[in-house]
């Protein structure tokens, strides 16, 4: 009886452009259109300097290597992982599959992998898929057990994601693909500390992720002995982890749940699971019009008022603390509508933290995950009450909507459409064009060292 890394290796070595469902081919050019145009967004967020300053320190350049992105200079495929990770992490608007950011793991390290080992292109979409497939059906799967023990999804499950989409770019077999998962489970891990301090840890994790995820594959190709229970056994990885065991039919929804069509993209530079709540407020503002707010109640599901940060009331210091507290969020939203990410650095606006410090968060589980209510209790005696409920298609956006945040968050940051334009055209090329249709869009934005 294969083992469940086997069963997900069977699935994702097999894959390829002409058998993928067009709905799922679509929502793949999707995810590269959000990722590379919300990476050309945050081209002056200061993580990617970071990160390639790192990078070159410990790879130094490779003439023909992969590109770190917004310098031009190239390096090592790992150290292109962690440097261009950084950088489509940056606005914190990428994409979301459950609590899971697997574009920013997944798509730097493909375009690195193809640009310096001239891949073909027929393979990026199957591979993209393959990523989150595996890394998807896990995150689905345990998240609502892991997450609560304080580890991060993008970390623990993008490892085996990008250790699929790696073996499938490289065309490695069942056996070397099931090899690669196992690495991949075997090099996993990833807390929560850093969103609850509002640090920066996890703006270079998908990187590392990345890298790791590469290394899995790579190891597999050249012949690695891997456990084939990595996954299901007794101190696999789900035991481990998620301390439960896997549903018997877990493999079977390969192919049948595909988890890149529960992938949502965000409006706003805020935690996914602060995208409703500051939708809500948007609403709430205009009932409000001005009116002097007395306190705030916000009603949410257990799961993500618990995640580290969300309940934090500052001082802040660090848009990595803004951009998790649900308070914070709402406040500034309240205040000053549509947060921007000059609203979320700004720190001393003693308007939103007077109001900070009266929102307070109720946990509920009747409320769904998505979903908030939010409770204004005004200054003259009313109570306003807003309720917004949101589930994962309503962030699914489709191009045209896709296209409209894109053009607008650019054209804050100075680029013009054109670049968007030029991004869609490339995605929707392939499996034609050539790699530079892709790291050419990096090369002229203002560069940041």
């Amino acid at each position: 009886m294969p083992t469940l890394t086997q069963e997900i290796a069977r699935f994702t070595s097999h894959l390829t452009l002409e058998a993928l469902p067009e709905a799922v081919v679509a929502k793949a050019r999707a995810c590269i259109v959000n990722a590379i145009g919300m990476a050309v967004n945050g081209h002056d967020t200061p993580y990617a300097p970071v990160a390639r300053r790192t990078a070159l320190a410990l790879q130094g350049e490779v003439q023909n290597g992969a590109t770190l992105f917004g310098d031009g200079r190239k390096s090592t495929i790992g150290a292109a992982c962690l440097a261009n990770s950084a950088l489509f992490h940056g606005r914190a608007q990428e994409d979301t599959c459950g609590a899971a950011h697997f574009g920013t793991i997944l798509i730097p390290m493909l375009l690195a992998l193809i640009e310096a080992r001239r891949y073909p292109l027929d393979r990026f979409i199957p591979a993209l898929v393959a990523g989150y497939e595996a890394g998807g059906l896990l995150e689905n799967a345990f998240a609502g057990r892991t997450t609560p023990g304080g580890f991060r999804s993008s970390a623990l499950y993008g490892g085996i994601a990008a250790a699929a989409a790696a073996a499938r770019l490289m065309a490695l077999n069942e056996v070397q693909t099931a090899a690669a998962l196992a690495n991949a489970c075997a090099f996993s891990g990833g807390n929560l500390q850093t969103f609850a301090d509002g640090t920066d840890e996890w703006r270079y994790q998908v990187g590392v992720v990345a890298r790791n995820g590469l290394l899995a594959a790579e190891l597999a190709a050249q012949g690695s002995v891997s456990a084939p229970h990595a996954l299901e056994g007794r101190a696999g990885f789900i035991r481990t982890f998620a301390q439960t065991d896997a549903p018997a039919d877990l493999a079977q929804r390969l192919g049948r749940e595909w988890s890149i069509l529960r992938v949502t993209f965000k409006p706003f530079p805020v935690c996914a699971f602060n995208q409703t709540p500051v939708t809500g407020a948007l609403e709430l503002r205009k009932t409000i019009a001005g009116r002097a707010l007395k306190a705030v109640r916000v009603r949410m599901n257990p799961y993500e008022t618990g995640y580290a940060g969300m309940d934090a009331v500052g001082p802040f210091n660090s848009i990595s603390g803004t951009l998790m507290s649900i308070p914070f969020c709402i406040a500034t939203t309240l205040q000053h509508g549509v947060p921007s990410m000059k609203h979320m650095t700004t720190y001393d606006d003693a308007a939103v933290a007077g109001l900070v410090s009266r929102i307070t968060l109720v946990s509920d589980a009747k409320i769904p995950i998505l979903s908030a209510i939010i409770e204004a209790d005004m200054e003259d005696g009313e109570t306003l009450i807003h309720e917004q409920r949101m589930t994962p298609q309503d962030y699914a956006f489709d191009r045209p909507t896709l296209r409209e945040l894109l053009v607008r968050t650019g054209a804050e940051q100075g680029l013009p459409a054109s670049l968007f334009t030029r991004i869609e055209a490339a995605a929707d090329a392939l499996p034609g064009g050539i790699i530079e249709d892709f790291t050419a869009l990096f090369a002229e934005l203002p560069r940041h060292s």
